[in-house]
């Protein structure tokens, strides 16, 4: 078996449902994954901006629910020339099992990198 080591976390949003932390720790443990509000991570009501700053100082993708003002925190960080390390937007439409699979898929994959200053959409199959 192939040890693969990615090289980042993930910092899934508050509003993400806390299964998805735990069916990601019960499948994949070797993926970091945190929440805020967990020890080390940001806590609970942490500001959007704030939190794509500890994501950067932590080599972290955020995962999220929140198509609205990630977008525009992104925008406002980019026009300052500070930079996201990546954004993660969750569908609806997927099952918790799909979800974790697409998350464990994407830290095998690719590299932190990859994701520098885009919003990337589930599922994958989507992306271009």
């Amino acid at each position: 078996m192939v040890s693969v080591t990615s090289d980042f976390v993930y910092l899934l949003d508050e509003h993400v449902n806390p299964l998805l932390k735990k069916g990601l720790n019960e499948h994949w443990p070797d993926i970091p994954v945190f929440r805020i509000g967990d020890p080390g991570a940001p806590p609970l009501s942490t500001l959007d901006p704030e939190i794509l700053e500890w994501c950067v100082a932590n080599n972290a993708i955020l995962v999220t629910n929140n198509r609205a003002s990630m977008p525009v925190h992104l925008k406002e960080r980019m026009a300052t020339g500070q930079h996201v390390n990546g954004i993660i937007v969750m569908n609806d439409k997927l099952l918790w099992g799909e979800i974790i699979e697409e998350l464990a898929t994407i830290w095998l994959a690719t590299s932190l990198k990859e994701h520098i200053n885009l919003i990337r959409y589930l599922p994958i199959s989507s992306w271009d």
